[in-house]
């Protein structure tokens, strides 16, 4: 955590704290909401999911999406790592594979913002049993 230097310091961590507390707030319909999950298993950590995560979480709110950015355990795919799955609302949710911050921005760009498709989905290799 950033050391506080000044009153301008204190007023953005409690800007920042608002915000998160106000998306868990606005989390009554989530399927109403983007949601983003973050693959965070130790192969998920390793290959630089923290860094990702942040980054979705910042750059979601300084571009105004309204996103549920969560954690969630292994997804299988410790050879794509960082993986992350995306949901918009009213569609089936999508994982991207080999996530760094510049396919992060591009998935926000084109597949969150305009519903574009982008490199690196990983393609669902299961049935479910109904």
């Amino acid at each position: 955590m950033a050391k506080v230097k000044s009153l301008t310091d204190l007023k953005k961590i409690k800007e920042n704290f608002q915000m998160k507390m106000d998306l868990i707030a606005k989390c009554d319909a989530p399927d109403s909401m983007f949601q983003v999950k973050i693959a965070m298993a130790t192969c998920g950590i390793a290959s630089g999911a923290k860094e990702v995560m942040n980054y979705f979480i910042e750059e979601c709110s300084k571009r105004g999406i309204l996103a549920l950015v969560t954690q969630t355990g292994c997804m299988g795919y410790c050879y794509a790592e960082p993986t992350i799955e995306v949901t918009l609302p009213g569609e089936e949710p999508i994982v991207f594979g080999d996530v760094d911050l510049k396919r992060a921005n591009e998935i926000i760009e084109k597949y969150i913002k305009n519903g574009e498709l982008v490199d690196g989905i990983i393609p669902v290799n299961y049935n479910t049993i109904d």
